[in-house]
């Protein structure tokens, strides 16, 4: 027999879950996606480094470009998921401040840096769809938590 009895401070009380799965299930699979992408981009700079010419510095300073973006997009990534979790504004609204950084460096990535393959494009583009798609989840769920 299931009991059905509610705990004390909660009698009467109906509370409404206002974080979006659509959103979390996003940001869970931009997590899996961006390590894939991590990977991928170091040993294309490895092959790069090997077989194209570059001018000094120029390839340490794309990768290190690359380690930056990485620790962006975890930032981005954590305030998001726990701004959704919570119904905390806050965490969504960092996570909304550290997309404008997170996108110049796809596009960075995507258009600017010194040599850019069909892998390259293929790659940052998909980032860009993540990153994009979640920015606009963010501002639905920051317009749903201020109700």
């Amino acid at each position: 027999m299931a009991n059905t009895q509610q705990p004390a401070g909660n009698k009467g009380r109906v509370q409404v879950i206002r974080s979006s799965l659509p959103y979390q299930v996003l940001l869970y699979l931009n997590g899996w996606y961006f390590g894939f992408f991590f990977v991928c981009e170091i040993l294309i700079f490895i092959f790069k480094g090997e077989t194209l010419p570059y001018a000094d510095n120029v390839l340490l300073a794309e990768v290190i470009l690359l380690f930056v973006l990485a620790a962006i997009e975890a930032m981005r990534i954590f305030f998001a998921q726990k701004g959704n979790l919570t119904e905390r504004i806050v965490g969504v609204v960092v996570s909304i401040m550290l997309s404008v950084p997170a996108i110049l460096g796809a596009l960075f990535l995507l258009l600017w840096q010194t040599y850019v393959l069909k892998v390259d494009v293929i790659l940052a583009a998909i980032q860009l769809a993540f990153t994009g798609l979640e920015l606009i989840m963010a501002i639905v769920s920051i317009i749903n938590f201020a109700r």
